[in-house]
């Protein structure tokens, strides 16, 4: 594949939720990485609808090789908490959840050496605001996993995760009650 005659958003323009579209917009990053740059700076653009098109490159990206966006973590850290379109939050919680289940589960070494203390420290306070603001359920769900991962490191990330996953339950849908009960049973 080369790199195409159109611009990178116009090629965003043509990607739909089909997995067929959304794998082949990984793939042309993935032989393109010098496109990385300007699909983090679309998907920073949160009031376009063209971001959450770029959100969704980006997860399925990280789903094909989380590795190629590791020397951008700090510029996709910061894009996180900006986010409001659920199109584009639900993505990044989901690339949040596949760098956090390959240092903690998978313990990728490249994962593991590129993804600091600050990194973590920072997706932990992301994932609370997910949890905790008026968000659809697949964000909340990846968050939870995410935290109850983080907990795993830092102590204080466990406690509270349970308290506010009590205190939503009652309001929380099927789905959120779902992940909330396996993720308590957990840290119980």
């Amino acid at each position: 594949m080369h790199i195409p005659m159109m611009s990178l958003e116009e090629v965003l323009n043509s990607v739909d939720h089909s997995r067929k579209k959304r794998n082949h917009f990984a793939n042309l990053i993935l032989e393109n990485p010098q496109m990385l740059p300007e699909l983090l700076s679309i998907c920073s653009k949160t009031n376009d609808d063209i971001s959450c098109r770029a959100s969704w490159g980006l997860e399925f990206l990280c789903k094909k090789n989380l590795t190629a966006i590791l020397p951008h973590i700090d510029q996709i850290i910061p894009i996180a908490p900006k986010v409001y379109k659920h199109s584009a939050v639900r993505p990044m919680a989901k690339v949040f959840e596949y760098l956090i289940i390959a240092f903690y589960q998978k313990k990728s070494p490249d994962v593991r050496r590129s993804l600091t203390k600050i990194h973590r420290e920072k997706i932990t306070e992301i994932c609370f605001d997910w949890l905790i603001t008026d968000q659809k359920v697949a964000p909340k769900a990846y968050s939870m996993t995410t935290l109850y991962l983080l907990g795993t490191e830092f102590d204080w990330i466990h406690p509270e995760l349970k308290i506010t996953l009590e205190n939503n339950y009652s309001t929380g849908s099927a789905a959120y009650k779902a992940r909330s009960r396996m993720v308590l049973k957990k840290i119980s």
